[in-house]
């Protein structure tokens, strides 16, 4: 089915009509962090976020089927609807400057262009009916590749706007993935317990055996040494891996019974995890090899993805409908 183009619909919430305590409380949170609830008048659901370019951030609203941009200038969101059973699961900046979105409500994967708010979708191949799409990630030569919880993984070559579609070895699991500053892509397996390299010409992945086993590998970040960090839900690890030597090194993130969601990697190689348990934000430096524990201002903010650009570290708490950030600058 060839990709179609419309027009969407857009709304606008305003922080303005906030009374003064709930702006105080936003600026007043522990340490650099921020928040702002956000506002919608229906659960949005925020899912995933990534920096837009104009210093806004996106975010998938996946309850309520929407591209959800923040201003944090104006304190205010608006929501851009995807289409009919729309359930958007992850967000990338493409090369063209677009909002490219993994929607598994309609198995597809949707460019929402910017700033003109253009839809067009890019619908999965027959052969992955119900892919139940994660999270994507564009590699050196401008493609996007995807990850799909049911047992595959994909591409949309951008020049052609071709979608194709690989069976993940071991089938259900693939979910976080990642570019490197080398242009390689890599994802991770939830259910499979493992990491894999695509092989960007045939699609294929090979797949690389974290030291512990059954460890949940959940999300996975690429540092500007090509290092591959992962956040392990099962065993509580924060792990690396160098694919130039094959070494893998592990910390557990403090707290009793650790569970690590998120890993991000900021422009300074500093690793930053979502801990579920603990409902806070850890930074772990690998030149100290310490965490730095960041307390969410809110009970289970369930921070499912982190990303950011310099000086800032975004933080989307679907459990509170709030959103937030560490501003490291």
């Amino acid at each position: 089915m060839a990709p179609i183009n419309r027009r969407s619909a857009l709304t606008l919430f305003g922080a303005g009509a906030l009374p003064w305590s709930l702006h105080r409380a936003a600026w007043a949170q522990a340490g650099k962090m921020q928040s702002w609830p956000l506002g919608t008048p229906r659960r949005t659901g925020i899912h995933d976020v990534a920096p837009a370019p104009d210093g806004g951030v996106w975010f998938t609203a996946q309850a309520s089927g929407h591209l959800g941009w923040f201003d944090p200038k104006a304190g205010r969101a608006e929501l851009v609807a995807l289409g009919s059973g729309s359930a958007p699961h992850g967000v990338v900046q493409g090369p063209d400057k677009a909002a490219w979105i993994t929607d598994g409500g309609q198995n597809a994967i949707v460019r929402v262009g910017w700033p003109d708010r253009k839809l067009r979708l890019f619908p999965l191949p027959r052969s992955a009916p119900r892919a139940n799409l994660n999270t994507a990630a564009f590699d050196g030569d401008g493609d996007l590749w995807f990850t799909g919880q049911g047992g595959y993984v994909g591409k949309v070559a951008l020049k052609t706007g071709e979608v194709s579609v690989k069976e993940a070895p071991r089938g259900h699991g693939p979910y976080g993935i990642c570019s490197t500053p080398g242009g390689d892509v890599w994802w991770c397996s939830l259910a499979g317990s493992f990491i894999a390299r695509i092989d960007r010409r045939s699609g294929e992945s090979s797949v690389v055996e974290p030291p512990t086993a059954r460890q949940g590998a959940r999300r996975i970040w690429s540092d500007s040494k090509d290092r591959l960090w992962v956040s392990e839900w099962n065993s509580g690890n924060l792990s690396v891996h160098d694919p130039k030597t094959g070494i893998w090194r592990q910390w557990k993130v403090p707290g009793s019974g650790p569970r690590p969601y998120a890993v991000y990697v900021d422009e300074r190689d500093v690793a930053w995890v979502s801990e579920w348990s603990g409902n806070a934000i850890f930074s772990f430096d690998p030149r100290t090899e310490k965490f730095e524990r960041h307390a969410l201002p809110r009970d289970a903010a369930s921070v499912r993805q982190i990303h950011g650009r310099p000086g800032e570290v975004w933080l989307p708490e679907s459990g509170t409908e709030h959103i937030s950030v560490i501003r490291t600058a």
